[in-house]
């Protein structure tokens, strides 16, 4: 039994200690506890002196119960760990360590039990042993392997999933040398070899992908990291992380030849391929695309909208076409569309949109398709002018030859006739008529020929050279020309063109032009009033227009408009008609690339008006 006094000195000194600790007698009663473990285990301290401990603790869970126990019948120096509930009902964890309790002659009276809470230790290991299940878990799943470099030792550890990697038994004991050596030779290795020991020298982290080569043989890719060890400011080694990435990689691989190849195809089609997101952004373009935007590098167009690209009127149509496209998801097939860069430069293409459709079935953007095919519209154009050229050519040809057949077989018919006449008349006075009539007949004859020669000179002389001629100075030579008629039937010419008006014309033709309309105008002159003709010219669209009009007799356009423009022709019961002069005239205002119309009311008058092409 320990001695009251000396009991009673040390109780001051252990009440005050920072531990928690209790001290009971053989019987297991609490004889003296520091203020720490009334603390931790009892809220009033007088109340557990004297106490059975197993007693205090006996409302405590019987894991804690069975801990106590064991701590108490167990060998002294041998910690137990084990939980209780405190008074809030909290799970705490508390490890409790027996010391034998002597007396001054060395004879055990008791024991001391020494208690520490370690609730946060125990809360650690559990995270840890958490943290290296889910650490396992995930290096199966992402085959993902640890590797640790110990430097002081040079002693390289591998887990499991490294070894896997690596195709090594599981017994495999590696070293820095025998895992360098893996990579393959060149790059891998070299890089592997310069990186790690960059990191050590700068203290920087790393990750490489890289070939390596297995134990069975195999050449995969992997991603390797690492990141030195420090510890007190001391280089202590290196841990790291080993992925095996090469199923990923060959199929990166395999997709970039893929797409190599695509590029390669659609860069050498004769097409301007592109494809836009939903705010009509060029995100791929081929090289057509690229030199007609004028672009040398992709950079310059990908990211741009067809606003940054294009005049405002195209790009906006674009835009429509892409929202229409990309709503509907209907493609637009084969559209033709007129484009403008901001130079002003206009392309015709011929153009396909077709929607990018989500597994969802929303469109994410669209390919385009464009052909350039301004060329061949210039072609049509020529082509269609050609044949509109040769349907004239040979409308008129048709035309030429009904007449020269009809002409010639009526002059010969004529001759026929009269020579017939001739042979058998015996009266030298009929004979005289007949052969007046013949050389009348003859005359008429050669006429015609002159007439027709002058078409087909017309039609033939393709090569004359247009030029800027004075239009007041011909009409001046024109009316000197026909002084006689003018003074002779009272003809007022009212001339408000202005005099610097100039026009694109062959010379003779212009003559002959203002020769034919004048003379007209005064031939077909109304019986009613004096002739008044007015002349007038304006510019319209590419045209210098020649308006000629005049107050006679006026033409039944609805009766004759068709015929008006004929060959032998006439509308007027004039003995001077003959029906050639218009249907001359407006093939040499047609083979100067112009055209002629023609307004007219009956006893009213005509309005002719002359369009010269001023642009060939």
């Amino acid at each position: 039994m320990l001695q009251r006094s000396t009991f009673h000195t040390d109780n001051y000194l252990i009440k005050q200690l920072p531990q928690a600790i209790v001290f009971i007698d053989m019987k297991e009663n609490i004889i003296l506890a520091s203020d720490k473990w009334v603390t931790d285990f009892s809220p009033l301290a007088e109340s557990c002196i004297g106490m059975s401990i197993t007693h205090l603790f006996s409302h405590h869970n019987k894991d804690w119960q069975k801990v106590l126990q064991k701590c108490l019948k167990g060998e002294p120096g041998q910690p137990r760990v084990g939980s209780y509930l405190d008074n809030t009902g909290n799970e705490k964890w508390i490890e409790l360590l027996k010391t034998a309790w002597h007396d001054d002659k060395e004879n055990v009276v008791g024991w001391i039990i020494q208690s520490e809470k370690v609730s946060q230790r125990m809360h650690n290991e559990v995270q840890l042993d958490k943290f290296h299940m889910l650490s396992n878990e995930m290096s199966d799943i992402a085959k993902i392997g640890l590797w640790e470099y110990r430097f002081a030792d040079d002693e390289l550890n591998w887990s499991e999933m490294t070894k896997i990697i690596h195709e090594v038994p599981l017994d495999y004991i590696p070293n820095l040398e025998k895992a360098t050596n893996f990579y393959k030779s060149g790059h891998s290795r070299n890089t592997l070899a310069m990186t790690v020991q960059k990191s050590i020298n700068d203290q920087t982290a790393w990750s490489e992908k890289l070939q390596l080569i297995t134990a069975k043989g195999n050449e995969i890719w992997v991603i390797i990291s690492g990141k030195p060890i420090n510890v007190n400011g001391e280089f202590t080694g290196l841990i790291g992380t080993i992925q095996n990435i090469n199923s990923l990689t060959l199929s990166e691989i395999k997709t970039r030849e893929n797409e190599y190849q695509l590029k390669t195809l659609i860069d050498n089609l004769p097409l301007n391929i592109f494809i836009k997101d939903l705010d009509s952004r060029k995100i791929l373009v081929n090289k057509s695309e690229m030199k007609y935007c004028g672009a040398t590098k992709e950079s310059e167009i990908l990211g741009k909208d067809d606003f940054e690209l294009y005049d405002y009127e195209s790009a906006k149509i674009s835009r429509n076409e892409d929202l229409k496209v990309i709503k509907t998801l209907k493609p637009m097939l084969r559209q033709e569309t007129e484009s403008f860069k901001k130079d002003g430069t206009k392309t015709v293409f011929l153009t396909s949109k077709i929607p990018l459709v989500n597994r969802d079935g929303s469109a994410y953007g669209l390919v385009g398709i464009s052909i350039d095919i301004s060329e061949l519209k210039q072609k049509e154009k020529e082509l269609e002018a050609l044949i509109s050229v040769a349907s004239l050519q040979n409308e008129k040809l048709i035309n030429f030859a009904h007449i020269v057949s009809h002409n010639l077989r009526s002059h010969t018919a004529n001759f026929s006739m009269l020579l017939d006449l001739l042979t058998n008349e015996k009266d030298e006075t009929e004979k005289q008529k007949i052969i007046g009539m013949l050389t009348n007949s003859s005359d008429n004859l050669l006429e015609t020929l002159d007439n027709l020669n002058e078409v087909v000179d017309i039609s033939s002389k393709t090569g004359l050279v247009k030029k800027s001629i004075n239009l007041n100075k011909e009409i001046t030579s024109a009316k000197q020309n026909l002084t006689t008629k003018f003074t002779e039937h009272q003809v007022k010419l009212i001339n408000k063109i202005d005099s610097k008006v100039t026009v694109k014309v062959i010379p003779a033709y212009l003559e002959s032009i203002l020769m034919n309309f004048l003379t007209n105008a005064i031939k077909y002159r109304s019986p009613k009033r004096k002739p008044i003709i007015k002349l007038n010219a304006i510019s319209n669209d590419g045209y210098t227009v020649l308006s000629i009009q005049d107050n006679g007799l006026g033409i039944d356009l609805k009766k004759y408009g068709d015929k008006l423009f004929g060959m032998y022709k006439t509308f007027h019961d004039s003995e001077d008609a003959r029906g050639i002069g218009l249907y001359i005239t407006k093939n040499q205002i047609e083979a100067m690339n112009g055209k002629v119309s023609v307004e007219s009311k009956v006893d009213q008058g005509t309005t002719f008006k002359i369009y010269f092409n001023e642009n060939d």
